[in-house]
Order: structure tokens, then sequence, then C-alpha cells
């Protein structure tokens, strides 16, 4: 009897312990159920947000690039179907090409003259109007953001008019003051054509990245100001010690997107004002590519300026961020 109250008993338990294994692996199936729709949820919704943004990128980047690359291979007008395949005889000609390093010259020029300019004048500005107690701070910002609303032919056209030797508003004041001596033909003279298209450059982008740099600054707790000027910290030594550091990040970005949009966009504002002139003074590497490619139909030779400025620009900025690391800095 004692035996079959055992056996009961241990029948009962092992009944006990399977029903528990069981209602176990029932919630981790039904946990594990859910977790799986959860990431096919998660990876829907990636796929509905990535997919239509990388075919757009594919189909206005991605392709014309490769399709350049091609065509660069060519001796080839653009107006035609027939396409001579000339192999590197393209990139032979750009490296023998003499008008090509006065180019690189010119669009590294206006590079680090719009990197200073733009920063130096954006970063007063900014600091200016946010730790400076300026009752119309927020008109300034729409003073200097205007320039940014305007199209690059606007400015353009309106430099050129500014510019201009008989009626412009610098040679107009020049002759006001007395200094008729320094007046000249501003895009005409091949000496000052150049420096002459740095003016509207840096005018025209003040006002973007001295936002950018406001919202840094705005973002930089009081208490470390309250700090330093506790330490005897002058003004000056609070920004280069305090504020320029904390934002770093801003003014890397703004040096970067700065040097790219050069490289890359400034043959427009060249081509309103100068034309590439004279005597290709001022011409650019997009300015020469389009003179190339759509003025004199040598497609298959714009095509390899092309690529010259993707790789110099691809160049540039790798090297840029490399000099530009900095750890982060926390107070």
């Amino acid at each position: 009897m004692e035996q079959a109250m055992l056996r009961r008993k241990f029948d009962t338990e092992r009944t006990g312990y399977k029903s528990q294994c069981s209602r176990e692996q029932i919630y981790k199936a039904e946990k594990g159920d859910t977790m799986v729709q959860s990431k096919k949820q998660k990876y829907l919704f990636l796929a509905f947000c990535l997919v239509p943004t990388m075919i757009m990128f594919s189909i206005f980047t991605l392709y014309p690039l490769f399709n350049g690359l091609y065509y660069s291979l060519f001796s080839w007008s653009g107006s035609s179907s027939a396409a001579e395949f000339t192999g590197m005889n393209n990139y032979v000609k750009l490296f023998n090409d003499s008008i090509i390093p006065r180019t690189i010259f010119h669009d590294y020029f206006l590079v680090v003259t719009k990197v200073f300019g733009i920063m130096i004048l954006a970063t007063f500005f900014a600091v200016a109007l946010t730790q400076l107690r300026i009752k119309e701070a927020p008109f300034y910002r729409i003073v200097f953001f205007f320039p940014n609303i305007m199209s690059v032919v606007v400015i353009g056209i309106l430099w050129s008019f500014i510019y201009n030797p008989s009626l412009g508003l610098i040679n107009s004041g020049l002759e006001l003051v007395g200094l008729d001596s320094w007046t000249r033909p501003w895009l005409g003279s091949e000496d000052w054509a150049l420096p002459s298209l740095v003016l509207p450059s840096v005018w025209a982008g003040i006002g973007l990245f001295m936002l950018m740099l406001m919202g840094g600054i705005s973002n930089v707790s009081k208490s470390y100001y309250e700090a330093a000027e506790i330490d005897g910290a002058t003004e000056w030594q609070q920004f280069w010690k305090v504020t320029l550091p904390l934002i770093w990040p801003q003014i890397k970005i703004s040096i970067l997107y700065i040097v790219i949009t050069t490289l890359n966009g400034s043959f427009i504002i060249v081509q309103v004002m100068t034309g590439g002139g004279p005597n290709n003074a001022t011409h650019v590497m997009g300015s020469y590519l389009y003179q190339q490619a759509f003025q004199q139909y040598n497609f298959g030779y714009g095509a390899t300026i092309g690529v010259m400025i993707l790789i110099l620009s691809l160049i540039t900025v790798l090297i840029m961020q490399f000099f530009m690391k900095r750890e982060k800095v926390e107070y």
C-alpha cells in the first residue's frame, strides 16, 4: 500500500513538472513569435524608408557617375549617336592640358579664401548675436540670411552691376572719396577678376553658417561661462577655451560643406560673372567642363574633367577630415 501511495505521488509530481514545462515552452514560443513579428515590422519599415531613397540616389547620383566614367573613355560630341572608343586618350589629354592646372589653382584659391572669409565672419556674427545683448538680433539674422534665399545666378548678376567699371557701386564709391586711382575694370582685369569673385561668394554664404554656429553656441551651458568668469578668464579666453572647442563639430561640418560646394558648384557664379575670362583667368574646373562639353561639344573630354573633379573632391575631403579629427570635448 505504501508503494502504491509513493507511485501515485511520483506520477502527480511528474505530471505537474510536465505541465509546468509545457507552459514555459508555450510562453517562450509565443514570445519568440512576437519578437520575430516585431523584427519583420522593423525591417519592413526600414525598407519602406530606404528603398525609395536608394532608388532616387541610384538614378540621380550613381547612374550619372558611372555614365560619366563610361563616356570619359569615348570621343563624343554629346549630340550625335556616334561615339568613338578612345580608351585613356582623354586622360592623357587631361594631363597635357595647360589650362587644367590653372583651373585647379583657381578652385583651391576660392576654397581657401571662402573658408577663411566665411568662417571668420560667420563666427564673429554668431558670437555677437548670441552672447551680446543686441535687441535687434532677430532682424540681423534675417538680414544676414537673406542672400541664401537668392539664386546664385541672381547674386552673380547683382554683383556684376556692382563691379561695373562705369556705373558700378565700387568704382563710384572710390571716385566719391577721391580714390580715382583705385578704380579699375574689376571683372575685365586678369589680375583682379578672380579675387573679385571672392566677395560675392563670401557675402552669399555668411548667413547659413552663422545660423549653424548660433545653434551650436546656444546649446553651450551658461554655467561654463560663469565658471570661467569666476576663474578670471577674459571674454577672449572664454571664446577660445570654452566656445570654440564646444562648437567644433558645427565648425567642421561648415568647413567641409564650403569645400565640397566650392569644388563642385563655384562654376555657376564664374559662368554668370566672367564666363571663365578674361583669357581663362577665372576658369575653374566646373566652368572648363561646361565649356568643353556644352560649348565646344567635346562631351567625352568634359566627362573626363568631371571624373577629375570627383577624385580631387574626395581626396580633399578625406585629407581635411583627417586633419580636423578631434576628440569630443566635455567639461
